[in-house]
């Protein structure tokens, strides 16, 4: 065998052995590349499956707190009628009307007529030590926002508590104010007299 004939045969060796070095090569990275991405795969599903129990475990916790506020309202609207079962029959009721409380316009003033029928209300009563509840409801007519009349509403009816703890030495915890503002006319709002009628504090006397 000549030396040129020898040459060409030693590089073909050499390419073959080099081909199958790169094949095992490529082979092996693609390998280690398969099992990083599902590995990664894996990891995704995991993390997947974790948020997936936080979301559910989010959802009930709500729910929960959904119930337990309803539970709660629920729980003082009972709370508020057992103790307005618990004070009893209603004796009688005092309406002061917007004549003669004579309140200002858009204030809680009370005027002389209205606490002379606030004391002739209370002076039996006062005379035998009974005791009552008193509940005092504040009314307004429609004019002006709902919302101001609401609050002027409260203002009136405190206006009357007030009176009654001050002067009278009612216990606070006798007495009860509630605001219906304009929500519970006994006319409509269509005239000065009409409006008149619905301005008012009423207020009950509870056994």
């Amino acid at each position: 065998m000549n030396m040129k004939r020898m040459l060409v045969l030693g590089a073909l060796a050499a390419f073959g052995a080099s081909g199958c070095a790169t094949k095992k090569f490529v082979a092996r990275e693609v390998g280690e590349v398969n099992q990083k991405t599902d590995a990664l795969a894996g990891e995704v599903e995991r993390t997947q499956e974790r948020v997936s129990r936080s979301e559910t475990r989010i959802d009930e916790v709500g729910r929960q707190a959904q119930s337990g506020i309803a539970d709660a309202a629920a729980a003082m609207n009972k709370a508020t009628e057992a103790e307005k079962a618990a004070k009893g029959k209603l004796i009688y009721t005092v309406t002061l009307t917007d004549d003669q409380v004579k309140f200002p316009f858009g204030k809680a003033e009370i005027g002389g007529e209205a606490k002379t029928q606030v004391d002739a209300a209370i002076a039996q009563l006062k005379a035998e030590n009974r005791g009552v509840y008193f509940e005092i409801e504040g009314h307004t007519d429609s004019t002006g926002p709902a919302t101001y009349n609401q609050m002027l509403g409260e203002k009136r009816a405190t206006a009357i508590k007030n009176y009654l703890h001050d002067e009278h030495g009612i216990a606070l915890n006798r007495l009860e104010v509630v605001s219906y503002g304009e929500s519970q006319p006994i006319t409509d709002n269509r005239s000065r007299e009409n409006r008149a009628q619905n301005r008012r504090v009423v207020i009950k006397v509870l056994e």
